[in-house]
């Protein structure tokens, strides 16, 4: 399904979701109901049929519903109504979305699939002090369509909660930046910008962090304007970008293509990363400027990546 053609011309500030739904039982006098989410179609491989699934007994984790072959690939099949504690209704055929994103192949059983939908991320919601009724923190935002909104699921929250990567911050960082570094960071997930903010200091850079494309741009505007009316150069301010690409109000592909056709910010290097970036995705950073990539497994990178680019940009 990732070669649909989706999004032909990058920096749009938008995105295509599929729209799925897992449908509850109904508990004593309340009515069953069907809960509506969405996910990327960039992370989408498929959809098929749910084979004969059964829970797993002794799994690490009561979602895990049994491996299943599909071509070259042995992929978990995760039951999402387990993970996001919603009491599914029995239903004689379910779907399976099969993703791949963060270099992992993964299913996720649901009752149905509904379609498709073109979104600008202007249009979705921000989740701030919205408690979805599923319980859960792994909603990025809602999007009304046709008198109902659709969760958008993130799924990297998810796996992580399955099989969660540890980072040793006690053990000596890999690179240092030999002079202090001013990096300006768009992430709208509070667990990746708490990490990030560790994994930057401690190499010695100082971050700027910002929760969305929207919010990174207005301060880096700011900044420009301020070293425009104090006749000092940019570098006194931030030296680096660091963007993830999926964010509400305004994406990482957007805020790229406004900073490099800025007249004072288009120096400033960029770094994009996301679970989305695959060598058949990398054309559409690079179409909208953006100086270097990286896979969300690969952000322990970004300091060494930071380092030398900003070195790089001062030469």
């Amino acid at each position: 399904m990732n070669d649909t053609g989706i999004l032909l011309e990058t920096g749009t500030n938008e995105l295509e979701i599929l729209e799925f739904f897992i449908d509850s039982q109904g508990e004593g006098e309340k009515p069953p109901e069907r809960h509506f989410f969405g996910v990327n179609v960039a992370k989408v491989m498929e959809v098929i049929e749910s084979p004969e699934l059964e829970p797993q007994p002794g799994a690490a984790h009561p979602s895990f519903r049994g491996l299943i072959p599909l071509r070259r690939h042995i992929l978990p099949v995760i039951d999402l109504a387990v993970w996001l504690n919603i009491d599914k209704a029995a239903s004689p055929c379910e779907n399976v979305i099969i993703t791949e994103f963060s270099k992992t192949v993964t299913g996720f059983v649901v009752s149905g699939v509904t379609g498709i939908h073109r979104v600008g991320w202007p249009e979705v919601i921000p989740p701030d002090g919205y408690m979805p009724k599923t319980g859960v923190q792994a909603i990025i935002g809602l999007v009304e369509r046709e008198g109902h909104f659709i969760q958008l699921l993130d799924l990297e929250t998810i796996i992580a909660d399955l099989s969660p990567a540890e980072i040793d911050f006690d053990a000596p960082p890999s690179t240092v930046a030999p002079n202090e570094i001013k990096a300006l960071v768009a992430d709208d997930s509070a667990t990746i910008r708490l990490m990030l903010q560790k994994t930057l200091e401690r190499s010695g850079i100082t971050p700027t962090i910002t929760s969305n494309g929207q919010e990174a741009l207005d301060s880096l505007r700011a900044m420009a304007d301020r070293a425009k009316a104090e006749d000092r150069p940019l570098s006194d301010f931030v030296d680096i970008l660091i963007s993830d690409i999926e964010m509400p109000l305004m994406d990482g592909f957007t805020l790229t293509k406004f900073v490099k056709t800025h007249p004072i910010l288009r120096t400033l290097p960029v770094v994009l990363y996301s679970s989305i970036i695959t060598d058949e995705l990398r054309h559409k950073g690079e179409s909208v400027g953006a100086d270097l990539q990286i896979a969300k497994p690969d952000l322990e990178r970004l300091p060494e990546v930071a380092v030398r680019l900003v070195s790089e940009t001062t030469v």
